[in-house]
C-alpha cells in the first residue's frame, strides 16, 4: 500500500484489514437481484438503484473515477478504462492493479488516497460517472463526490464496504452499458465456484476459521466479509463461536487467550504488515490442534492474499485456482 495508518487496538486491525486485504461486514448483504434495475448493453439511459436513490446516467460514460475497492479492475474487466482510480493496491508508484488482472491500463489513471480522498483531485479530472459501489457509504462523502459527477454508491442493505462481487458487477456493468458483459463475467465466476464444490466434496459443511494477525494482534472475521463469503461459496461453513461474537463489523478481535477459537477444521490465516513468521513462530499458535494436525493454511503470497480478499471478480478467479488445491491438501 502507499500509506499505513498510524491507529492502536482494535481499530488498527480494523483499518489494516480494510487498506491491504479488502472488506466485508457481519451483516447479511442485499440480494443481488436489488443492485439496480436492468440495462441491455450499451442501451441509455440506465438507472442504477444505490442506497442514496437511483442514479442516472444518461449516456456512456467518457471519464471514470472508480473509488471503490475492487471498481478499478471490474471496470477495466468490463472493458472501460478509468481516468482515475483509488490507490487501494498502489506501490512504489505502480498502477494500483493485482497481478490477477488481466486488462491493463493503455495510461495508469491519477491515483486518489483510499480513506481521504482529494475531491478536488478528483473534480480536476472532470469525470462523468464516479463508482463507490464498495465504499463506506457515508453520505457526505457520497454528496460531495455526488456534486462532482454522477456517483454509484453502494446497493440497499449493505453495511461499510459490503457490496458483494455480484452487486459490484451488475451496478457497474448497469452504469457502462456493459450488462451482458457482466452477466458473463458473474457466470464464469459462478462456474468456477461450482467446478471447485464438485471438484471437493469434502469442502460441504466444513467448519472454517478465517482470521488475520496485524502488529496489533488477531481478528476474525465474520460471515458477510468477503473472505468468509468466499469460503462459503466453496462450500464451507464459518465457525460458530465466532459468528456468535460478531457485531456490526466484519471482524471480532481476539486474545491469545482466545486463540482456540480459531482451531477449525481448516483454518486459513494472514498476516497484516508483519511477516507471517511473527505469529507462526509462537507457541501459542503452534499449540493449536489444528496447526499441529497440518489442517492450518497460512496465506503468505502477497497477490493470493489480496486476490482472495479483493472480493472482485478477476481476484476471485485467481484466488480459486490459487487457494483451492491448498485448502484440499490441509485437509487430506
Amino acid at each position: 500500500m502507499s500509506f499505513r495508518p498510524a491507529l492502536r487496538g482494535a481499530a488498527a486491525l480494523a483499518a489494516a484489514a480494510l487498506v491491504v486485504t479488502g472488506c466485508g461486514a457481519g451483516e447479511e448483504p442485499a440480494a443481488t437481484d436489488d443492485a439496480g434495475a436492468g440495462n441491455a448493453s450499451g442501451q441509455y439511459p440506465a438507472t442504477v438503484e444505490t442506497a442514496f436513490g437511483d442514479v442516472t446516467v444518461d449516456e456512456e460514460p467518457e471519464r471514470v473515477v472508480a473509488l471503490g475497492w475492487s471498481d478499478a479492475e471490474t471496470a477495466l474487466a468490463l472493458g472501460v478504462q478509468p481516468v482515475g482510480a483509488s490507490d487501494w493496491l498502489a506501490v512504489g508508484g505502480d498502477d494500483g492493479l493485482g497481478d490477477w488482472v488481466e486488462q491493463g491500463y493503455d495510461e495508469p489513471p491519477v491515483l486518489i488516497e483510499t480513506l481521504e480522498p482529494s475531491y478536488e483531485a478528483i473534480a480536476a479530472l472532470e469525470p462523468d460517472l464516479i463508482l463507490a459501489t464498495r465504499s463506506s457509504g457515508d453520505q457526505d462523502r457520497y454528496d460531495l463526490l455526488n456534486e462532482i459527477a454522477p456517483t454509484i454508491g453502494p446497493p440497499e442493505g449493505v453495511g461499510p464496504y459490503q457490496t458483494t462481487w455480484q452487486q459490484q458487477l451488475e451496478m457497474i456493468g448497469q452504469a457502462l452499458g456493459r450488462t451482458e458483459a457482466a452477466e458473463e463475467l458473474e457466470a464464469e465466476v459462478e462456474a468456477a465456484f461450482e467446478q471447485a464444490r464438485e471438484e471437493h466434496p469434502e469442502f460441504e459443511g466444513t467448519e472454517v476459521a478465517v482470521g488475520a494477525y496485524t502488529a496489533e494482534g488477531w481478528g476474525a472475521y465474520v460471515s458477510g466479509d468477503s473472505r468468509v463469503q468466499f469460503m462459503e461459496q466453496l462450500g464451507f461453513e464459518n465457525k460458530n463461536e465466532i459468528e456468535e461474537l460478531a457485531m456490526e463489523n466484519f471482524f471480532v478481535p481476539i486474545s491469545e487467550e482466545q486463540l482456540n477459537l480459531l482451531d477449525a477444521e481448516l483454518t486459513v490465516v494472514f498476516p497484516i504488515f508483519v511477516e507471517a513468521s511473527e505469529f507462526t513462530s509462537s507457541p501459542v499458535w503452534q499449540a493449536l490442534p489444528v496447526v499441529q494436525e497440518g489442517r492450518a493454511v497460512v496465506l503468505e503470497d502477497l497477490t493470493v492474499l489480496n486476490a482472495f480478499s479483493s472480493a472482485s471478480a478477476p481476484g476471485l478467479l485467481y484466488a480459486i485456482d490459487a487457494t483451492v488445491p491448498q485448502f484440499a491438501d490441509a485437509l487430506d
